[in-house]
C-alpha cells in the first residue's frame, strides 16, 4: 500500500475527528486518589497521606480535604507503598500498583489509637514488579545528586549514569544495548525517535523531568521506531501544589562554565502550572578533539512549561510547551589552528608559482533551534476506562557554519577535504491514541499513532584541499602536485595527467588512470570555484496500530500484544510485530523470573536521510560521499527498514527490604541494522544499512534504597555489537553482495565488552550545624569502545578477517612493520600511477598524538610525527589497545580504547541557614576528580575523536522557597 498525498489531505479532518472520540495517548502516569475514613465510616479530614516508592525514590504527600478526600496526579507507573496517619489514629501502610492511565482509587480505613498499632499489608513493600519488561526506575530525588559529566546533554548523560546496557560516548551521548542512536524518548506520552544530540536537536531539559523509566527489555506494543532503548520521561506537574513552589539557581566552574535558572510550581486539586527555565554559557560545550581545550565556546537556553487544568472529574487537559536553542563552536585540534592552504595560484598551470599561506584557524559553528507543542485531552469513562486525544508538533533547526575563510576548513586527507554548510529542518507532526481499560485481572491498553515528519536538507559544499583532486602527478612520487586546472596542462610542466582512463584502457587494465574528476572541478574553491549546492526534501509517514493486555493469573502475569506498523517515506514497509512475555512471581523468595520477545520494524534515521539515500546518483556528491562504484556506475538504493527479533531472559530477586537486584540476558538479530557515517570532519552525518547485525549480552542491576540516610546503585553490561557486511544502502554503498565473495562480521565503534557505573551518597543525620550535608560519588569503568583507524599488524594470510588491512607492511629484509595510517578507510579503486600500490590515507602527527602512539618509546607530538612505518613489535599506545602482532581479528580482537576509571564526587549542604521558608542549599561538584587523561573514541567514523572531560570543579548556590 501506498500513501498519495491527496489522499492523506483528505483523511486528516476524519482521523482527527475519530481520534476526539475514541482516543487516547500512551502516557506513562496515572492518579492515585480516594478517601481516608475511620472505621465507623466517618470521613477523616487533615490526614497525611503519602506514596513513596523505594526503588525508584519517588516520594510525594499530601493532606485530605474536607471531605476526606486525596490526590496524587502524574503519579509514574510503578509499585507503590501507601501511608496514611492522623491524630487519634494509628498509622496504616499498604501498596498500591499503577501500570495504566487509568490510576486507582482507593479508601483507607484508619483505626483508633490503641486498637491497634499499625495496619500493614506485604510489610517487605514493592520491592520487585510483576513485570516481564527488564527496566530502570529513577526518580528526581535521585537523580538530582547524580554528577553529570555532560553539561550540554544532560538528559543523555543521565540515562548513561544510572542505566545498565550503555556504553558512553562523547558529548554525553550513549550507545544503547550495542546500537548506534537506536533509543527513542517517550515524554508525558510523545513520542521522540530522533537523535537527541548536539549535532541534530536540543533535548528537554533535565530539571523538567520528574521520573525516568528506561525499558531495556522487550519493548511492549505501544512502542516502534527506535527500540533498542526506550527513555520513559514524566515532567513535572503544578496540579495539587497550592503554595507555590520552586527555586532560583546560579552555578559557577570550570572552563568558565555558568549557569543560571528559575523554577515555579503553582496549581491547585483542579490546576496546575510548572515553569523551567534555564541557560548555559560555557567555554566547554562539546568534548574536543584534544585534551586541551579551546575554540569550544557555546551555550544554550530552554523554556519548559506545562500547564495542567481538569474542568470536572471527568475531563481535563495537558499541555507541554518547550524552546531551546543553543549555539556552539565546533572544537578545534592543533592542526585547524594556523591552517596552510593555497593562497595564489592555485590554478597556475606553473606548480612553482603556487603559493601556501596561513589563511587563518577553522571556526565552524552550530545553532540548534527547537520548539516542542503537545496538547492532551483526556476524557475519564469511568472508574476503569480512559480516553485521551493526543496531538503534537516538534521542529529542529540546524545550522552549521563553515569557517569566515572556507579554505581555513582544510583539514587532514582522512576528515576533511572540503567547506561545508547545511540549513536542515526536521518538523515531526503526528497524533497519538489509545484506550485504556482496567477491569480485575486484566489491564488493556488499545491504540493508534499517526506522524509525518517534513525533512528539508540544503547544503554547500567546496573543495579546500588543493591536492584532493589534482589534474597532475609527480612523474617520480606519483603524489599530486599543486596548481593546473586540467590534465592538459601536465606534460609541458614535466608532470605526469591523472586523467582517467578511458573505456578501452580499463578493458586492458582495471587499474589503469589517474583520480582526477571533472565533474567536481567548478566546485575546487582552490582552484577559482563556488560552492555546489545541494536541496534535498522528503516527507516520511507512518501509521501504527497496537494492542496489549496485560493478565495476571495468579502468580503468573502474560503480557500479549501485537503491532503493525506502515513507514512510507523514501522507501515503503509493513509489518506485523507480536510482542509476548511472561512473568512469574516467587512469593516466599521474594523472586521473579520473566521471558519476553519482540518483533520491531526499525526505521530509517530521518536526520540527512535524502543525502545518504540519494547522494550515490549525484555526480557531485559520489565521490566527496566516498560512493563505491559497481558495474552499473555509483549506487543510489534507499535505506529500507529494518526487521528484528529479539529475546530477553529475567530475573529480580530482593532481600529484605534493603536490596533489590536484577539481571537481563539479551539477543538481538537485525535485518537491515542501522549505523551513521559523516561527511569530512562535519555534522553532516547520514545513516547507512549494513546487511544484518547480531548484539547478545547481559544488563545487572543492584539497588540499595535509603537505609540509615545511606542509599547506593550499582550497574554493569556487556553488549557486543558484531555487523555483517556488505552495507546494502546509503551513501558509499558498495551496491549489495558481490556473487562468490566471502563478507566476515566486525565489532561496530560502538561495541563494549564491559562497563559498570557505582553511585553511592550519603547524608549526615540531623543537627542544626551537620544536618542537611550530604555527599555523593559515581565510579565509572569503562573497557572502551571499538577504535578500528588504530594501526595495527596482522598480515592477511593468517587471518581473512584481519584488523590490520591497510597498515600492515613489511620491510625489504621481511620485518614486520606497522604503517601509521588510518587502518578504517579503504584505499581507492584506484592506485598510483607510479609505483601501482594503493593509496591509504596517513594519520597526521597530531592524530598519531591524540592515540597516544609511540615507537620504541618515543612518543609522536601534535607536531612531529612518528616515522612513516615502525617494526610491529615496537609500536604501543597509551591510549589504545592495540592488538599483539598477527592477532587482529575484526571480529574476536578489534583494536579498542584503552580502558578507563572516572571519578566523580558531589558534596552538597540543605537549608544552609535553617531557615523555615526561604531555605538556601550549597553544593559542589567535582567531574574527573583524578583528572584521568582518556579518550572516548578515536576517529570514530560517526564522532571522530573526543577527550573525556579533564577535572571540572562546579560550585551551585540554590534559593528555594
Amino acid at each position: 500500500m501506498t500513501f498519495h498525498r491527496g489522499a492523506i489531505t483528505r483523511l486528516i479532518p476524519l482521523l482527527a475527528l475519530a481520534f476526539m472520540v475514541l482516543t487516547a495517548p500512551a502516557q506513562q502516569a496515572g492518579t492515585i486518589q480516594g478517601t481516608v475514613k475511620d472505621s465507623s465510616g466517618a470521613v477523616v479530614s487533615g490526614a497525611t497521606v503519602s506514596i513513596s516508592d523505594a526503588v525508584s525514590g519517588y516520594k510525594r504527600t499530601t493532606t485530605t480535604d474536607a471531605a476526606g478526600e486525596f490526590k496524587f496526579p502524574n503519579v509514574p507507573f510503578n509499585p507503590y507503598r501507601i501511608e496514611a496517619a492522623a491524630n487519634g489514629f494509628a498509622p496504616l501502610s499498604q501498596t498500591t500498583n499503577i501500570d495504566s492511565v487509568v490510576g486507582t482509587t482507593l479508601s483507607l480505613i484508619l483505626n483508633v489509637a490503641g486498637a491497634t498499632q499499625t495496619v500493614t499489608v506485604e510489610s517487605q513493600g514493592p520491592m520487585v514488579e510483576d513485570t516481564s519488561t527488564y527496566h530502570t526506575d529513577v526518580d528526581r530525588d535521585l537523580f538530582i545528586t547524580v554528577p553529570l559529566e555532560s553539561q550540554s546533554s544532560g538528559l543523555s548523560a543521565l540515562v548513561t549514569e544510572t542505566t545498565p546496557g550503555v556504553a558512553a560516548d562523547s558529548n554525553g551521548l550513549f550507545h544503547g544495548l550495542g546500537d548506534h542512536a537506536s533509543n527513542s524518548f517517550s515524554i508525558d506520552g510523545e513520542p521522540i525517535t530522533d537523535q537527541q544530540s548536539k549535532v541534530f536537536s536540543n533535548q528537554l531539559p533535565t530539571n523538567a523531568v520528574q521520573s525516568l523509566e528506561v525499558v531495556e527489555g522487550a519493548p511492549p506494543a505501544e512502542y516502534g521506531d527506535k527500540t533498542s532503548l526506550v527513555i520513559v520521561a514524566t515532567t513535572r506537574s503544578g496540579q495539587g501544589v497550592t503554595t507555590p513552589t520552586g527555586n532560583i539557581y546560579a552555578s559557577y566552574g570550570a572552563f568558565g562554565s555558568a549557569t543560571g535558572g528559575f523554577i515555579l510550581s503553582y496549581g491547585g486539586q483542579n490546576w496546575g502550572n510548572f515553569v523551567e527555565v534555564d541557560g548555559l554559557n560555557t567555554g566547554r560545550f562539546l568534548d574536543p578533539p584534544e585534551f586541551t581545550v579551546f575554540h569550544d565556546k557555546g551555550n544554550e537556553e530552554n523554556v519548559f512549561d506545562r500547564i495542567d487544568y481538569s474542568f470536572n472529574p471527568a475531563n481535563s487537559i495537558h499541555l507541554d510547551l518547550n524552546y531551546s536553542r543553543s549555539w556552539f563552536q565546533t572544537p578545534n585540534a592543533f592542526q585547524n589552528v594556523n591552517v596552510t592552504n593555497v593562497t595564489a595560484g592555485g590554478t597556475d598551470t606553473n606548480p612553482a608559482l603556487v603559493t601556501l599561506g596561513n589563511v587563518g584557524s577553522t571556526d565552524q559553528r552550530s545553532k540548534i533551534g527547537t520548539y516542542n507543542i503537545a496538547p492532551t485531552y483526556t476524557r475519564i469513562i469511568s472508574q476503569n476506562a480512559v480516553l485521551n486525544w493526543f496531538v503534537y508538533v516538534r521542529r529542529d533547526g540546524y545550522n552549521y557554519y563553515p569557517s569566515g575563510n572556507p579554505l581555513a576548513d582544510l583539514g587532514p586527507s582522512n576528515l576533511q577535504t572540503s567547506s561545508i554548510s547545511q540549513n536542515r529542518t526536521l518538523t515531526n507532526a503526528g497524533t497519538h491514541l489509545d484506550f485504556s481499560w482496567v477491569h480485575k485481572s486484566q489491564n488493556l491498553l488499545a491504540g493508534a499513532q499517526y506522524e509525518q515528519f517534513f525533512l528539508r536538507e540544503h547544503d554547500m559544499l567546496g573543495i579546500v584541499d588543493n591536492l584532493y583532486n589534482a589534474p597532475c602527478v609527480d612523474p617520480t612520487t606519483g603524489n599530486p602536485v599543486y596548481g593546473f586546472s586540467d590534465p592538459s596542462q601536465c606534460a609541458a610542466a614535466g608532470e605526469l595527467s591523472n586523467a582517467p582512463a578511458t573505456p578501452a584502457e580499463l578493458a586492458i587494465n582495471p587499474s589503469a588512470g589517474g583520480t582526477f574528476n571533472p565533474v567536481l572541478l567548478p566546485y575546487d574553491l582552490t582552484r577559482g570555484g563556488t560552492f555546489y549546492p545541494f536541496f534535498g526534501h522528503a516527507d516520511v509517514k507512518e501509521l501504527a496500530l497496537y494492542i496489549e493486555d496485560k493478565v495476571k493469573v495468579g502468580q503468573w502475569n502474560l503480557n500479549l500484544g501485537i503491532r503493525g506498523d506502515k513507514y512510507n517515506g523514501l522507501a515503503d514497509q509493513s509489518q506485523a510485530e507480536p510482542r509476548l512475555g511472561v512473568s512469574y512471581n516467587v512469593k516466599p523468595t521474594a523472586t521473579v523470573l520473566a521471558i519476553s520477545y519482540a518483533r520491531t520494524l526499525e526505521t530509517p534515521f530521518n536526520e540527512n536521510l535524502v543525502l545518504s539515500s540519494d547522494g550515490c546518483s549525484n555526480p557531485v556528491l559520489a565521490p566527496l560521499l566516498v560512493c563505491a562504484p559497481n558495474a552499473s556506475g555509483f549506487v543510489n538504493k534507499q535505506l529500507q527498514p529494518g526487521f528484528r527479533n529479539e529475546f530477553h531472559a529475567d530475573i529480580q530477586q530482593a532481600f529484605g527490604k534493603h536490596l533489590v537486584t536484577s539481571g537481563e540476558y539479551i539477543w538481538k538479530y537485525t535485518h537491515n541494522a542501522f549505523d551513521f557515517s559523516v561527511l569530512g570532519n562535519t555534522p553532516i552525518t547520514f545513516p547507512i544499512d549494513w546487511h544484518n547485525s547480531k548484539i547478545p549480552g547481559y544488563a545487572l542491576h543492584a539497588e540499595v534504597p535509603v537505609v540509615h540516610n545511606f542509599s547506593a546503585y550499582f550497574d554493569a553490561s556487556s553488549v557486543a555489537a558484531r555487523f555483517f557486511p556488505p552495507q546494502i544502502a546509503g551513501a558509499g554503498s558498495a551496491g549489495g553482495l558481490t556473487p562468490g565473495q566471502v563478507y566476515y562480521p566486525f565489532r561496530i565503534d560502538h561495541d563494549e565488552r564491559f562497563n559498570s557505573n557505582t553511585h553511592v551518597q550519603y547524608a549526615l543525620p540531623g543537627g542544626k550545624v551537620l544536618g542537611g550535608i550530604w555527599g555523593g560519588m559515581n565510579w565509572r569503568f569503562d573497557s572502551g569502545l571499538v577504535a578500528g583507524s588504530t594501526p595495527c599488524y596482522d598480515p592477511g594470510s593468517t587471518d581473512p578477517n584481519t584488523a590490520c588491512p591497510n597498515s600492515t607492511a613489511v620491510s625489504s629484509t621481511g620485518q614486520p612493520l606497522v604503517a601509521f595510517v588510518d587502518n578504517n578507510i579503504p584505499p581507492p579503486s584506484q592506485v598510483n600511477l607510479v609505483t601501482g600500490a594503493p593509496i591509504y590515507l596517513p594519520l597526521t602527527a597530531d592524530e598519531e598524538f591524540q592515540a597516544g602512539l609511540a615507537c620504541n618509546g618515543q612518543k609522536a607530538t601534535p607536531f612531529v610525527a612518528l616515522p612513516a612505518t615502525c617494526p610491529a613489535n615496537e609500536v604501543s599506545s597509551s591510549l589504545l589497545h592495540i592488538p599483539a602482532p598477527g592477532t587482529g581479528n575484526n571480529d574476536k580482537a578489534p583494536p579498542r580504547v584503552a580502558p578507563r576509571n572516572l571519578f566523580d564526587v558531589t558534596l552538597g549542604k540543605n537549608n544552609i541557614f535553617n531557615a523555615d521558608h526561604y531555605k538556601l542549599d550549597l553544593d559542589l561538584t567535582a567531574i574527573n576528580v583524578t583528572n584521568k587523561y582518556a579518550l572516548y573514541n578515536f576517529l570514530s567514523t560517526f564522532s571522530g575523536t573526543h577527550y573525556v572531560t579533564p577535572r571540572a570543579l562546579t560550585a551551585k548556590v540554590t534559593l528555594n522557597f
